[in-house]
């Protein structure tokens, strides 16, 4: 079965580790994240940088360079990065910025708009929101101003399903993740979600569910296959990501 991995973490102690809120995670480079999947075609991945990575680019430039052309990095950095330093980071293959609001480690809401079309005038990034759904009330007119979005882990809360679906109307995207973190069940909310936008939807394993109250299994990938058609499915594991991050297999 083909995967394009759109949500996971490469977690490598040759390069700076930042405590979150007391919180360092275990190692998982790339060695042991290829061993994980190793039964799958894994056509490519987005690398996404954690609270616990803060501004560091060296664990993702490393990951990047190791993993080939069609695995792209999701980086943190500050709002007040140059010109330069962005279109350089495009060079190795990052493309897009995380606005970690969940955790933090990365640039704060006040600079998403800002920021945001900045990155994608200058290189195309697309900015990625790690928040819990249920604060997406509040923010929906900013996100909205965003030229290319999307919501981790399904927006994590039952209670911010309705906005979620408004947001995705307008054409942002949402990355199936991170199962094991939400409050609700992941297959009726997607199956919603489609009926929006059937090219909406990104899996991602989220590996290695650093904190997360139940990591990724295999069982993740079997809940998928067994609720949705075929052509919808592939859509999900790998085509909708393709083209949402402009590669081709």
């Amino acid at each position: 079965m083909k995967i394009f991995d759109a949500h996971f973490h490469i977690i490598d102690k040759r390069f700076p580790l930042v405590p979150n809120n007391g919180f360092i995670p275990e190692e998982f480079n790339v060695s042991s994240y290829l061993k994980e999947l190793k039964d799958f075609k894994l056509v490519g991945g987005a690398v996404v940088s954690g609270s616990f990575q803060a501004f560091d680019q060296s664990y993702l430039q490393d990951a990047l360079k190791i993993l080939g052309s069609n695995f792209v990095g999701v980086t943190q950095i500050p709002a007040d990065t140059s010109e330069k330093d962005i279109l350089a980071l495009n060079a190795i293959g990052i493309k897009a910025v995380r606005f970690n609001i969940k955790r933090g480690g990365s640039a704060t809401l006040k600079d998403l708009v800002y920021f945001s079309q900045k990155v994608f005038s200058l290189c195309g990034w697309h900015t990625e929101i790690y928040i819990d759904s249920k604060e997406l009330f509040s923010i929906q007119q900013q996100i909205l101003q965003i030229p290319k979005c999307s919501i981790d882990h399904l927006g994590l809360s039952k209670e911010g399903i309705p906005v979620l679906k408004k947001l995705i109307e307008k054409g942002v995207f949402v990355k199936a993740t991170g199962f094991g973190r939400l409050d609700f069940d992941p297959i009726p909310v997607m199956q919603e979600f489609i009926s929006i936008n059937p090219n909406s939807l990104m899996f991602g394993t989220d590996l290695p569910s650093t904190r997360a109250p139940k990591p990724f299994t295999l069982n993740d990938i079997k809940i998928i296959v067994d609720a949705f058609e075929k052509k919808v499915w592939k859509n999900i594991f790998y085509r909708n990501a393709e083209k949402f991050y402009n590669l081709k297999n």
